[in-house]
C-alpha cells in the first residue's frame, strides 16, 4: 500500500472523524451521500483550496462547519431534477411569490 504524506493522513483523519459525527444526525446525508465518496471529495477540495499549513490552522469547529455546508450542498444538489412536472409547477409558483 502506498504511504500518504503525513499532512494528507492528518487531513484524512480529521475529515473522516467529522463526517462520521455528522452523518448519523442528518437523514439526508445517510440517504444521499456515500461516506467514502464524500470524504474523498472533501479532501480533494480542501487540498485545492488551502495549503497544508492553512488546513492545520483550521480549528475543528470551523472545519466542521465548512464540511457540513459542503455535505448539505452535495446532498441536495440534483433534488430539483427529481421533481415531477406538477411538483416543479408548485415550486415555481412558490418561488415567484417571494
Amino acid at each position: 500500500m502506498k504511504k500518504l504524506p503525513v499532512e494528507q493522513e492528518q487531513l484524512m483523519k480529521r475529515v473522516s472523524e467529522i463526517v462520521d459525527k455528522l452523518m448519523p444526525h442528518q437523514k439526508i446525508f445517510q440517504e444521499r451521500l456515500e461516506r467514502g465518496v464524500i470524504i474523498e471529495l472533501l479532501i480533494n477540495l480542501f487540498q485545492k483550496i488551502f495549503t497544508s499549513e492553512e488546513i492545520g490552522a483550521l480549528n475543528n469547529q470551523d472545519l466542521t462547519s465548512r464540511i457540513e455546508k459542503i455535505m448539505i450542498l452535495e446532498a441536495v444538489s440534483g433534488t430539483l431534477n427529481e421533481l415531477t412536472p406538477a411538483q416543479i409547477e408548485v415550486f415555481d409558483t412558490v418561488v415567484e411569490g417571494r
